[in-house]
Formats: C-alpha cells, sequence, structure tokens
C-alpha cells in the first residue's frame, strides 16, 4: 500500500534536536521597562523555565532597556561580549491609534534577528506584539502561556542544538556517505 508523503514516518535518527538542560549555559535577558506591568511577568516566566532547566541563577543576566525600539540594540551588545550562550529579548507593545505600533514592531523585530545572524549567539523572541491590553496580559501568562517562558524554553535548545551541530558538516557527511539524499 502506498501513503502519500505526509502520512509516512520520518527517520528520527537522522533528526538532530536540542535538549532542554541548561546546566552549563549562560544568559542574557534584555527586557523592556514600557508596560512594565506586562514585562515583568514575561521576565519571570523567562527566569523559572532557565532556572527549571538548570540555569544557575549567577548564570542569568537581566539588562532593562526603557523600551522595545532598544532591545536590539543592546541584544547586540551583549552578544558580542561572547559572555552568553544566547539571548532572550522580552518586551510588549500594544497597538494604539496611530502608526507608531507598526514602525516600532517592524523595527524591533528587524534588529533581533540582524543580531542573531550577525554575531552568531542565538537571540530568541519574546516582544509580545497585541491589538490590546488583554491579549497582551494572557500571553504574559493568565490565559495563553507565558511567551517570556517560551522563549527562554527556546533559547535553551538552541544553545544546545548549536553544540551539536557545529561543526558536524564533517560528521553529516560521514554518516550520510552511501545513501542518496
Amino acid at each position: 500500500m502506498r501513503f502519500a508523503f505526509w502520512q509516512q514516518d520520518l527517520p528520527r535518527e537522522d533528526a538532530v534536536e536540542g535538549d532542554l538542560d541548561a546546566a552549563g549555559m549562560k544568559f542574557a535577558v534584555v527586557v523592556s521597562r514600557w508596560n512594565a506591568f506586562i514585562t515583568e511577568r514575561l521576565l519571570q516566566g523567562a527566569v523559572d523555565a532557565l532556572r527549571r532547566s538548570g540555569c544557575r541563577k549567577e548564570d542569568i543576566t537581566i539588562v532593562r532597556v526603557p523600551g522595545a525600539f532598544e532591545i536590539p540594540s543592546q541584544a547586540r551588545t551583549l552578544a558580542a561580549t561572547g559572555k552568553y550562550d544566547a539571548i532572550i529579548t522580552l518586551g510588549c507593545l500594544i497597538r494604539g491609534e496611530t502608526t507608531h505600533y507598526e514602525h516600532i514592531a517592524t523595527e524591533v523585530t528587524r534588529g533581533i534577528g540582524q543580531s542573531a545572524q550577525e554575531t552568531g549567539v542565538p537571540h530568541t523572541y519574546g516582544v509580545l506584539t497585541c491589538e490590546t491590553l488583554e491579549q497582551a496580559l494572557d500571553r504574559a501568562g493568565l490565559k495563553a502561556g507565558n511567551k517570556g517562558h517560551e522563549a527562554a524554553i527556546s533559547a535553551v535548545e538552541m544553545v544546545s542544538l548549536k553544540r551539536k551541530t557545529a561543526g558536524s558538516a564533517a560528521t553529516t557527511k560521514t554518516r550520510t556517505k552511501g545513501r542518496a539524499r
């Protein structure tokens, strides 16, 4: 019997995935003070996730910036030091009556991604971009989970994945030799 490609089991032995053990990892958390009643909840979620994953308190550096717009430049500065395995970015933008929201959201997102690409240090995105205060509260731990927690877990996984795959091109080439790809 033939199956469609989406019905077939994928070979798991070839998949490389990150682990959720943060022991020995160092993280910087860049958090915006703007909308602090939201961002402090995101920060609590992130720190809780890191600690539960085995990260020591002294391996977590928290840096507060005035607003979301300042997150990318501070993330870039921290990544460039080489002291951190990953940068976790946390902020909250809530749409207002003007186009200011769109400009800030676009630049923050672009800047965080650019910093990650240019430095090679994983950055995770825990910046909420919400239409309403209620949506922001929900995503900061009330109903829709805590996006700070999720960003921290992603950071742990990305550091683990980076460590597993760094220099793995030769290993992959050797392992797949003789198999058609």
